[in-house]
């Protein structure tokens, strides 16, 4: 019985077609989780009235996510990380508010008044980049 002519590219395709699938998007904002910990991100922003935060993004190890999908109009973007146990990953100097659970927030002072909790958030300088891409690596031992 003859074979279809398209059998073997489609097969041979498969393996590369799944691993350009797998591959991140070009985005505005991306963080890839290069740590054996599954990554909880929250992400501040400047925007109309001060500050703005919103979350939470998990990223599985080895995998990347995009909390921003459009070209940065920002030199500074902030960022906060939790593990799965939510022990802090990631912070720095930055206070601004998040949520327990999804969350955005406009504004980034009194949070316990309204109800929010506070993060000491990194900033990142993109460079005035269009794209960026954060890589979280595994915390020194």
């Amino acid at each position: 019985m003859p074979r279809a002519p398209l059998a073997r590219p489609a097969l041979l395709c498969a393996p590369l077609c799944a691993l350009l699938a797998a591959a991140p998007a070009l985005a505005g904002f991306s963080v890839c989780n290069r740590s054996l910990d599954e990554v909880n991100l929250a992400l501040g922003q400047p925007g109309e009235d001060g500050f703005e935060t919103s979350g939470w993004w998990l990223i599985g190890p080895g995998e990347c996510a995009s909390p921003l999908d459009r070209p940065l109009d920002a030199r500074f973007l902030y960022v906060f990380a939790l593990d799965a146990f939510g022990r802090v990953l990631l912070e720095g100097a930055t206070p601004m508010c998040v949520g327990p659970g999804r969350f955005e927030i406009r504004g980034a002072t009194d949070c316990l008044t309204r109800g929010y909790l506070e993060a000491r958030f990194r900033e990142v300088d993109t460079g005035n980049a269009a794209d960026f891409t954060l890589t979280l690596h595994p915390a020194a031992q």
